[in-house]
């Protein structure tokens, strides 16, 4: 989710929508086909001259505009500051980050949004006209079904419901502060749909969606979620020497006394030694804090995505920003204006080779053919939906109902 599917022209790949199906033409000019294909991650894998295939570097998507640097040869625990984009800048093992905040307006009887969809392209609106955007979704906003493979997504919804439906029978509503954590392994087809439920006034969405890669060793592996139930994520307050408190959600990793929930069992972040840390921390306007080192040489990217302005260890640094840090060394943070708000994405490099196209990513060229046969000789196990773009009724709550036909709900 997050990253639209842009036509290609070239002779080797093209991924255009016609409807009602979504259309797939591999280098062999054979087609896949099924009704709510989307392409999803285009951009970290293009054909250039001869049909080559070309890596997005060491899985780092870097903005156009000027970048400031500091270097580890100054002492700095600050390595990078870079300007957020629609799509985060992230490192190995982290493959995307994106962050939406859609206000969408009443929702009507279809759980969609109640209002005129005239001059949106739709199934391609990426364009937040009027506050918000229908993404890939026709008559409700969100991400119809769609496949991946050799990786995991985490979602991570701040406000809002996202309604889960994928190729195994399994589904669910999450949102206001849960968080879905699904390892796709072998293959699955999922959707993730934003209904609107409230019919009497605003529908506002903010979550964040997280691409974590497997090492190969876990590529294949059974597709699985897993729901962190927003009561279930620690939260720790840390307070200054005012009194102010900083407050940080634990939604991998450990900080302090606090411990996250255990990640599905295939994760990279299931080994404590890879040092994974998903964290949300708030900081309240004039408050500080401080963000502990790690012993091991893992990648941590700050980002500040609300509030007016920061101080990270003497530097100044505006809402919007994100940085690389040294995650070997504390660094003192403190918020000026306007409380702020942050994501922490940390992790031990997995450093094996990567090649993504749209939605799978894999280590070869030759495994990411694969992953295009498999899914037209199996669909990753069909799609068992009346629609490719579900929701499951206004008046269901929170809940999760597994492949295995168990089911929870969020107060569990």
């Amino acid at each position: 989710m997050g990253m639209h599917a842009r036509k290609r022209s070239q002779q080797h790949f093209v991924a255009a929508r016609v409807r009602p199906q979504y259309i797939l033409i591999t280098m062999s000019g054979q087609h896949l086909t099924r009704q709510g294909f989307i392409a999803k991650g285009l951009a970290a894998l293009s054909f250039i001259g001869g049909g080559a295939w070309a890596l997005a570097a060491w899985l780092r998507n870097r903005s156009t505009t000027e970048v400031k640097r500091m270097h580890e040869a100054n002492g700095s625990v600050i390595l990078e500051i870079h300007p957020l984009g629609f799509q985060w800048q992230v490192a190995d093992p982290f493959l995307f980050c994106v962050h939406h905040l859609d206000r969408y307006p009443e929702g009507n009887a279809v759980l969609g949004p109640k209002a005129n969809l005239a001059g949106r392209n739709i199934g391609q609106d990426f364009t937040p006209k009027d506050g918000w955007r229908m993404y890939h979704g026709e008559r409700v906003p969100g991400f119809p079904g769609h496949p991946h493979r050799g990786f995991e997504t985490i979602t991570v919804v701040r406000s809002g419901f996202v309604d889960h439906s994928d190729s195994m029978g399994a589904a669910g509503r999450y949102g206001a502060g849960d968080v879905q954590w699904m390892t796709a392994g072998a293959g699955v087809q999922h959707a993730e749909m934003f209904p609107l439920i409230d019919s009497n006034g605003g529908n506002t969405l903010e979550l964040f969606q997280i691409w974590l890669n497997l090492p190969r060793a876990s590529k294949f592996v059974k597709p699985h979620f897993k729901m962190l139930w927003q009561k279930k994520i620690p939260v720790v307050e840390v307070p200054d020497a005012g009194g102010i408190k900083t407050k940080v959600e634990v939604i991998a990793g450990d900080y302090l006394n606090a411990k996250a929930s255990a990640p599905p069992p295939d994760s990279w972040a299931a080994d404590a030694q890879n040092a994974v840390a998903i964290w949300h921390i708030e900081i309240p306007a004039g408050g500080k804090w401080q963000l502990p080192a790690t012993e091991t040489r893992a990648n941590r990217f700050l980002y500040f995505y609300s509030g007016e302005a920061l101080q990270v260890a003497g530097a100044d640094v505006q809402q919007g920003y994100g940085l690389r840090l040294d995650a070997q060394k504390p660094v003192e943070i403190a918020a000026r204006g306007k409380d702020a708000k942050l994501l922490l994405l940390q992790g031990k490099p997995i450093a094996e080779p990567v090649v993504q196209y749209g939605p799978f990513v894999m280590n070869t060229r030759q495994e990411i053919e694969q992953a295009f046969a498999d899914y037209q000789r199996t669909q990753f196990g069909g799609w068992p939906w009346p629609s490719a773009e579900p929701v499951h009724g206004k008046e269901r709550g929170r809940f999760a109902r597994h492949a295995t036909g168990e089911e929870e709900t969020a107060s569990l």
